[in-house]
């Protein structure tokens, strides 16, 4: 390869990686949360036992205007939402009043209150406080 052959090649490459990271910088994070409705896969880092949950797993909707819906496994909810960049809030607002037997609720609610940022790879949606993984979420099929 000579030297000409090598300018174009880099020129290329360069181009094409500023193209690449730019199209990336331009995705809403809004959009990567909203058009799902998302089932919890897992708690604190781990596998999430079903068996915690009275009724079924949680779920949890973004929608238009900062609301928040969702399902804590036991009871409904509906509230809303902060996103500023990736730094997220999360209210659960008003709930349903359902007795609910063994501490999954209450896992679920807890982890929520302390979320402050996302990410999503591939399909699955990651609450975290900072660095720390509190829950992720697959789209519910």
């Amino acid at each position: 390869m000579n030297m000409r052959q090598f300018k174009i090649l880099f020129t290329f490459i360069l181009l094409f990686s500023f193209t690449a990271c730019s199209s990336l910088n331009n995705i809403n994070p809004l959009s990567l949360l909203m058009g799902n409705k998302w089932k919890l896969a897992g708690m604190m880092g781990k596998s999430l036992d079903v068996g915690k949950f009275a009724d079924a797993v949680p779920l949890l909707s973004f929608m238009d205007g900062g609301k928040l819906s969702g399902f804590t496994g036991c009871n409904n909810f509906s509230g809303d939402f902060t996103l500023e960049g990736k730094s997220l809030s999360l209210n659960p607002g008003a709930m349903t009043k359902k007795a609910c037997p063994g501490t999954g609720e209450s896992d679920f609610l807890k982890a929520l209150s302390m979320v402050k940022n996302f990410k999503v790879v591939k399909d699955k949606l990651v609450l975290m406080d900072g660095a720390s993984e509190l829950l992720s979420f697959i789209p519910e099929n």
